[in-house]
Formats: structure tokens, C-alpha cells, sequence
């Protein structure tokens, strides 16, 4: 695939920035996670812009930087809502209810995991793992790890966000 600047580069300030960023880390790949980090921190989400602005900076294939954001789940393509609701499906939390607060989210606020309602106030998304198994279940809302979920004290959470 060939690599070049995206046109928008050249008129919006956070890719000046994002620049002095990959320069300061000398264009090196091995930095590609803290690029994708500073990117997303400029600019809400990796758009396919800045994905491809970076691995073009980076000399990288637009392949390897589109794997590397879509493997980790702190990299979003999409912007996000106001609010966050990441529930946390690792084996822990699943067997003892993570699938059951999802539902209960899902269906309170009229959404899917890994969207977006349409008044762009939360975002519901899932992790694999967020390292919180003693805690189980875990939710984290608006990066605050919150135990012990159930559906009703998930549901407390997101009606203070979202009203149906």
C-alpha cells in the first residue's frame, strides 16, 4: 500500500505536534505504541488519517499500525462519548456476571458493546482482561475501576449519563 501525508496534515495543528513527538523518539518503530498514545491523546481517536500519517512519519506498513491499534483495547478508531462504561469480560468477571451487567447496560442504554449511543453520551465497551480479578466483576467508568459490579449498581452508574 503506498504511503503518503494525509492532505489534512498540513493545515491541522495536531499532526505538527504529533510530528514533534515522533521526532523527539528519533522516528524510531519500536515507538509506534507511545505514537498511536500521543495521537489519540491530540485527537479523541485514531481516525485513518492519523493512522496512516503515522506510519508513514514511522516508515511503517499502514497494515502494522492498523494491527497494532485494533489489538490493544485503549486504542479506539471511533470517537467516543462523553462517558465510558468499559465492563470487563475476562474469566473472573464472566463467571460471576460481567455478561449479565453488558445486558443490563445494553439494553438500559439502547446500545451495543463497542458503540456509541446516539446522543454521544456513553461509549460501552468490553476488555479481555483489565487485571481486576480479585475484584470481580469489574467495571471501569470514565477510567475509575469500580468492584464488584452488579447490573443494578452498573445501571446507578449509567442512569446519572444516560436516560432511556
Amino acid at each position: 500500500m503506498h504511503q503518503s501525508t494525509p492532505a489534512s496534515a498540513a493545515s491541522d495543528k495536531r499532526f505538527k505536534i504529533l510530528e514533534a513527538h515522533i521526532k523527539k523518539f528519533q522516528y524510531r518503530h519500536d515507538s509506534l505504541i507511545e505514537m498511536l498514545h500521543k495521537a489519540q491523546e491530540l485527537f479523541g481517536y485514531l481516525e485513518d488519517d492519523v493512522l496512516r500519517y503515522v506510519a508513514w512519519q514511522l516508515k511503517l506498513p499502514e497494515s502494522r499500525v492498523y494491527g497494532v491499534a485494533t489489538f490493544y483495547h485503549f486504542f479506539t478508531l471511533k470517537p467516543q462519548g462523553a462517558h465510558t462504561c468499559v465492563v470487563c469480560t475476562g474469566t473472573a468477571c464472566y463467571v460471576k456476571g460481567a455478561n449479565k451487567i453488558l445486558a443490563a447496560v445494553e439494553e438500559h442504554a439502547h446500545v451495543k458493546a463497542g458503540g456509541t449511543t446516539a446522543d454521544n453520551q456513553l461509549s460501552l465497551l468490553t476488555a479481555r482482561c483489565i487485571g481486576a480479578c480479585g475484584i470481580a466483576p469489574a467495571v471501569v467508568y470514565d477510567n475509575t475501576v469500580t468492584p464488584r459490579q452488579t447490573p443494578e449498581s452498573a445501571l446507578e452508574q449509567i442512569r446519572k449519563w444516560v436516560t432511556p
